[in-house]
């Protein structure tokens, strides 16, 4: 099965939420960035960011405010320590991050499923589950 990569759609702050997600997340990076001249959009020209998020690849297009994000569709997160003995720290950090200017859908503490876990609304109305996964249990 081909891997399914998301493509998210950016009024036009898109290369700028790029950065500020490849800034909270190990194993993140920018690929390319690609303007598409003459293709105009009600906020200016498009650009396309190809990137990853911890290993993952993603898309960011800027083109116009037609579509925005909602709560209906999140990233979840998982934060393993019996993978990262910085997990804790690292779920702490990219919920710091991602908080600033961004609204708390169930606030980062211990719930009955994790010792650590998350839900938010960014900045740019994106939505992120994260989890800190207990050592005993799965992956």
């Amino acid at each position: 099965m081909r891997r399914i990569t998301p493509h998210l759609w950016f009024d036009r702050e898109a290369k700028e939420a790029v950065r500020f997600y490849t800034s909270l997340f190990p194993g993140s990076r920018t690929l390319s960035v690609t303007t598409l001249p003459g293709v105009p959009t009600p906020t200016g020209d498009s650009d396309t960011i190809s990137w990853e998020l911890g290993g993952h690849p993603f898309i960011a297009i800027n083109a116009g405010p037609l579509f925005k994000f909602n709560p209906s569709i999140s990233f979840m997160v998982n934060f393993d320590p019996s993978r990262d003995q910085g997990a804790r720290t690292s779920l702490e950090t990219a919920w710091k991050g991602l908080s600033e200017g961004g609204t708390a859908l169930m606030p980062l503490g211990s719930y009955f499923f994790s010792d650590l876990y998350g839900w938010m609304q960014d900045i740019y109305g994106l939505s992120w589950q994260l989890i800190l996964t207990k050592p005993e249990g799965e992956e």
